[in-house]
């Protein structure tokens, strides 16, 4: 069993890590997207995360999913969605019953997906909804990362514009350890 909360303070004294693998950033429909599909098609489990430009205020408007991230064990692909929509091969991907897809908080990130282009959610795994199972209360993903696999996430790129012409690289290693170690938790958890 795992401890069931922790404090800030203590994940404070933890060691920071990031995505150790390669990060790819998919804004065409090249060659890239064709090696990205074949790689994550080959996975057993992919760590899921989405990204959205944020709204400040009431009256700016709601921008729509801006990144899907898909990580496997030594690559993380980021599709901008905002160049290159839901292409049905990679529909299929979050179709596949035999890819178990792990995220947190996951229902509003495939609703935003389906928004996008209408798919079949299947074999997806919220880790909010697991970690219960085995004695934990906390819920946010810095938090579940530091109880289950024992360092701590930065968070500091989680409100940056998503939609800007090119992804620093502060933002990539975000956006790639977000979907990871969602997947490197589900290891631990049911490995």
């Amino acid at each position: 069993m795992f401890r069931p909360t922790i404090s800030g303070e203590e994940i404070g004294q933890l060691e920071l890590q990031s995505f150790p693998g390669e990060i790819i950033v998919i804004d065409s429909l090249g060659e890239e997207f064709g090696e990205a599909l074949r790689y994550l098609k080959r996975q057993k489990v992919l760590g899921f995360d989405t990204e959205s430009r944020p709204c400040f205020n009431a009256d700016q408007p709601h921008y729509g999913t801006s990144l899907l991230q898909l990580s496997g064990p030594g690559k993380a692909y980021l599709f901008r969605l905002k160049k290159i929509g839901m292409p049905k091969r990679l529909c299929s991907i979050l179709a596949n019953p035999a890819i178990i897809k792990v995220g947190a908080a996951i229902n509003d990130d495939i609703r935003g997906l389906q928004k996008v282009h209408g798919f079949v959610a299947q074999s997806f795994v919220d880790l909010q909804q697991v970690a219960p199972e085995f004695g934990i209360q906390d819920k946010a993903v810095k938090k579940l990362t530091a109880i289950i696999l024992g360092f701590k996430i930065s968070k500091a790129q989680q409100l940056s514009n998503w939609e800007a012409e090119s992804l620093s690289e502060p933002q990539k290693r975000y956006a790639a350890t977000d979907a990871w170690v969602c997947r490197e938790m589900y290891l631990k958890l049911y490995g």
